[in-house]
């Protein structure tokens, strides 16, 4: 799946639905009726609810373009996301196995956000874009690097939030003189000689 511009152009063949024109164009000439709404995954908010529509442009053979034989037949096709507050378009070219479901495809692009806001973080905690490296074998190692790091970060967070805290028992507690704060014999004044209110004038 990949994401593209909306004047990206577009021509299905082979199909009983002919499709020409640009992605907008295209989704401009929709039906309401062929728009339908689904969470692409749980956000900071709960489900990220938007509205999809799908058209299949042309089956294919994967082998005639270089793939491993046995992959069967995949469908090329336009994916359409629109926000159901102000309707703004989102535009997605897939390839996937025929007889893909929008369900799946729904599933995948919302990882699409998994992904963009673990890079984000790794920006922001792990400094994933502050290299200054002169070629594409040093670039490569500090990214590498970094997304090490955040891995291990993630697992040990996963762990941590997954490990039950100990009961916590009752301390008994403890007499002060037990702890060399002070000590009183068993001859000691019962009035100490700073309390001299007490004593006859």
């Amino acid at each position: 799946m990949l994401g593209v511009a909306s004047t990206a152009q577009f021509n299905s063949w082979d199909k009983p639905r002919v499709v020409a024109g640009t992605a907008e164009t295209i989704a401009n000439s929709l039906s309401e009726g062929e728009w339908l709404r689904l969470s692409a995954g749980e956000g900071t908010k709960g489900p990220r609810l938007f509205e999809w529509a799908y058209l299949e442009l042309a089956d294919l053979d994967p082998e005639e373009l270089g793939a491993p034989p046995g992959l069967g037949i995949w469908t090329r096709g336009l994916l359409i996301r629109r926000r159901p507050a102000d309707g703004e378009l989102a535009f997605f070219t897939t390839w996937c196995p025929v007889g893909t479901s929008l369900d799946t495809l729904v599933r995948v692009e919302g990882r699409r956000w998994a992904i963009e806001d673990a890079f984000e973080t790794a920006k922001n905690e792990l400094r994933l874009d502050h290299n200054e490296t002169r070629s594409w074998h040093g670039w490569h190692r500090h990214v590498s690097l970094v997304m090490l790091a955040f891995a291990l970060l993630a697992v040990i967070r996963h762990k941590a939030e997954t490990v039950t805290a100990p009961q916590k028992t009752m301390r008994k507690e403890t007499p002060p003189w037990s702890d060399g704060r002070y000590r009183r014999s068993g001859g000691s004044p019962t009035v100490w000689p700073c309390a001299t209110s007490n004593l006859p004038s």
